[in-house]
């Protein structure tokens, strides 16, 4: 006669969502990002040396043929993407083609140009304000100091930076965006989420040959790998040395 057994109880796979929230917690007990970086400068050294490799040289992804069309193209791009920017601006310089032909440029007319980069009517009044001062103060001339620059309408530090750097190749801080404000908290080259006191970290603790391609190589990453919602730590050439590796690998898979 065969033994009866009891039904086995089927066990119920814990949803994705739910692992990684428990991975999530288990990690921040252990520590910030930052918190488990041992040798900060060789830390560093290794994030930068395999984005090097990955992306060689770099240089801005905003088109311009101008020096002060870049500027408006950087202050387009505030909270959008160079993609749109670079599909704005054509059709935008082709318009207005000189500084003159800006700055006197209605309102209306620029806003109807930069519309889809969004926030439109500040970066009209912006585009407007900053040709006419590069115009009348500067002689059409950027500057090539960060003070100066900062007081552009629309410019602040970031705006500033990457004009300087890629204009005169005058590197005077870090530029930090949403992806380099992102990864330099997720890979441990930061304890602060706040664009100013990241700069200044960065600023103190990496030197500054490496301030001006660093920020291009995360920023390039940060599109391509290290997404916001979802990185792809599966497929990502840092996760060997990412310490926010395991909050974010069980989703990338």
């Amino acid at each position: 006669m065969q033994e009866s057994h009891p039904p086995r109880k089927k066990l119920n796979k814990p949803p994705t969502s739910s692992i990684r929230s428990q991975v999530a917690k288990d990690i921040k007990k252990s520590g910030e990002p930052w918190e488990r970086i041992q040798d900060y400068t060789s830390h560093t050294k290794k994030i930068y040396s395999k984005l090097e490799s990955m992306f060689g040289e770099v240089e801005t992804p905003l088109y311009y043929t101008k020096d002060y069309e870049l500027s408006i193209a950087v202050i387009l791009s505030a909270q959008c993407t160079d993609e749109r920017v670079n599909q704005v601006t054509p059709a935008l310089f082709e318009a207005f083609p000189s500084l003159e032909s800006i700055a006197n440029a209605p309102l209306k007319e620029i806003e109807h140009y930069i519309f889809s980069t969004g926030f439109y009517h500040n970066k009209a009044k912006s585009i407007k304000g900053f040709a006419n001062m590069l115009l009348h103060e500067y002689k059409g001339v950027l500057p090539k100091t960060l003070d100066e620059m900062t007081k552009f309408p629309g410019f602040g530090r970031k705006t500033a930076n990457v004009v300087l750097s890629e204009v005169y190749g005058i590197v005077e801080g870090f530029v930090v965006d949403t992806h380099v404000k992102r990864l330099t908290y997720r890979l441990g080259l930061t304890q602060y989420k706040d664009p100013i006191r990241i700069e200044k970290e960065i600023m103190e603790k990496v030197p500054k040959k490496f301030w001006n391609n660093l920020s291009l190589y995360l920023i390039f990453h940060g599109r391509q790998t290290c997404d916001s919602r979802k990185p792809n730590c599966a497929r990502c050439e840092l996760v060997n040395i990412c310490p926010s590796k395991n909050v974010y690998l069980s989703d990338s898979k």
